[in-house]
Parts: C-alpha cells; sequence; structure tokens
C-alpha cells in the first residue's frame, strides 16, 4: 500500500468511525486530521471539502456494509425468507458487538445521516437515497425467490422491499434510542408480515 493510500485510507476510516459516534456537523476537519495524523493540507489534497470526504466515506461504507452483512446474509444456502432474518441477526450482532465495545449502539450510519443531513445538503442527501436503494435490491430479489418457491403468494416485491428497508432502518433507531440491540431480535420476525398479501379494499 502506497502511502498516499495509506493516508487517504486513515483519514476515511478515521471519518467513518467519528460521523458514526456522533455527527456530521459535531466533527470537523480539524479534528478528524488529528485523529489520523494526518496534515490538513492533506486533507485537502484527497478531499476538496467536508462534503466530498463524507461522500467518499458513504462509498467505502457502502461497499463495506456489502461485502460482510449482506454477503452472509443472502448466500444462497438456506431458504429465501429466512435470509431475510438472518440480516437481521447479522445486524444485532453487529449492534451488540459495537456496544460492548463502547457501551453505546449507534445505530445506522447511513440512517443517522439521512436524519441529519437529508433537508441539509441534496448531494448527500442523494447518495444516501442511492444507498438505501440498492439497500432494496437484494431483498427484492429473495422476495422474488421466496415467490417462485412458492413460500410467498404473488406480491409486489418492489414495495414490499421497500417497506422492509424502512423497517430495518426503524429497529436500528429503536435499538439506538433504547442502547439495546435486543429491540432488534423482540420486533425484526414481525419484518416478514410486510411480505404478506395485502388484503383488497
Amino acid at each position: 500500500m502506497s502511502q498516499l493510500h495509506d493516508t487517504k485510507q486513515r483519514l476515511l476510516n478515521t471519518a467513518q468511525d467519528l460521523f458514526y459516534a456522533r455527527s456530521y456537523e459535531d466533527v470537523g476537519v480539524q479534528e478528524i486530521c488529528q485523529q489520523a495524523g494526518v496534515k490538513k493540507g492533506s486533507f485537502y489534497h484527497f478531499f476538496p471539502s467536508k462534503r466530498d470526504l463524507v461522500i467518499a466515506m458513504l462509498d467505502a461504507s457502502w461497499n463495506q456494509f456489502r461485502e460482510t452483512i449482506l454477503r452472509d446474509a443472502f448466500a444462497i444456502d438456506i431458504p429465501p425468507l429466512k435470509r431475510i432474518q438472518r440480516l437481521l441477526e447479522l445486524q444485532y450482532r453487529h449492534h451488540t458487538e459495537t456496544r460492548d465495545k463502547t457501551g453505546h449502539v449507534f445505530g445506522c450510519p447511513f440512517g443517522n445521516l439521512a436524519g441529519e443531513m437529508s433537508a441539509q445538503d441534496e448531494v448527500i442527501r442523494q447518495r444516501l437515497k442511492d444507498i438505501l436503494s440498492d439497500f432494496q435490491v437484494p431483498i427484492e430479489r429473495t422476495l422474488s425467490e421466496a415467490v417462485a418457491a412458492g413460500e410467498l403468494a404473488e406480491i409486489d416485491t418492489h414495495t414490499a422491499a421497500a417497506a422492509m428497508v424502512a423497517y430495518i432502518e426503524g429497529l436500528s433507531l429503536m435499538a439506538k434510542t433504547n442502547n439495546d440491540p435486543a429491540v432488534i431480535r423482540q420486533l425484526g420476525p414481525a419484518i416478514l408480515g410486510l411480505a404478506a398479501q395485502p388484503e383488497k379494499v
């Protein structure tokens, strides 16, 4: 790894940790540089602004989430609907490890930033919207497999997947509010009700 790449990665990792534990507004460039051991001039060599750092950090965080939690959750070794349950179990474990290490449940980094910045910065809002839309993709694909396998009746898998992402984000928020990842295990099973065929009115 080159020195330049290492410096950039330290900035990204530090920003990821600080923003996740606190907030966008509460963390400044100076603190990020100090924590990363990087001079401010080097920061601006890689990132013209704090916003540019956040966009790069979101991309890195999303790639990490896909390569760890999503890849493991949606492996095809178990039936489709059980993969969604496994997704919630992996998130429970993540929040439990974070609380054991820090004393706090920090919630979802994407949901946290969306709640803080969506009305403040259009570029950040759009990137977060894209990430949450991408989150729907493996869920929708899994629901389609469940329909094809006869595990579910015919449903609008796109809408059901969007509802599940919203529910998962809500679970992370409630776990953060209660500082207790057990909320995910307590309320998580209800997510499958979002895939039930709605009654016609």
